[in-house]
């Protein structure tokens, strides 16, 4: 019977920007031919093979994979192997520079106002 299916990612990181191109391998450790292989992303069947070439990703990309193999003894019993799931995250070119940008800007913004503010109220003082 089929046992140990896992999921080697290409690019290794499971974080890949839009764009990128993304292939999914799957294999098992144990298992007599033939062996066949499915995949699903969130619970859904995408795909057939050992290989899911995603190509260049994008957002709606994003989502949980998994790779089921599958053989027959005897021509009678099915055996399943489950791989572990695999989170996939695409993000957008800058997506977390264009944030960090954003809050760095807020932040310089209020400790300006809070110095003017500051200033205005030593001023009226003396």
């Amino acid at each position: 019977p089929v046992a140990n299916a896992t999921i080697t990612p290409g690019p290794p990181a499971p974080q890949v920007r839009a764009g990128d191109p993304v292939t999914l391998r799957c294999s098992v450790q144990v298992g007599s031919a033939p062996v066949t292989f499915t995949w699903l992303r969130d619970g859904r069947q995408v795909a057939r093979g050992p290989l899911l070439e995603l190509g260049d990703v994008e957002p709606r990309h994003s989502g949980t994979y998994q790779c089921v193999a599958t053989n027959q003894l005897d021509g009678t019993r099915v055996f399943r192997a489950l791989s572990p799931e695999l989170q996939l995250v695409v993000t957008l070119h800058g997506q977390g520079t264009a944030v960090a940008a954003g809050v760095s800007g807020s932040l310089l913004f209020l400790v300006l106002l809070l110095g003017v503010i500051g200033g205005w109220h030593w001023w009226n003082r003396v």
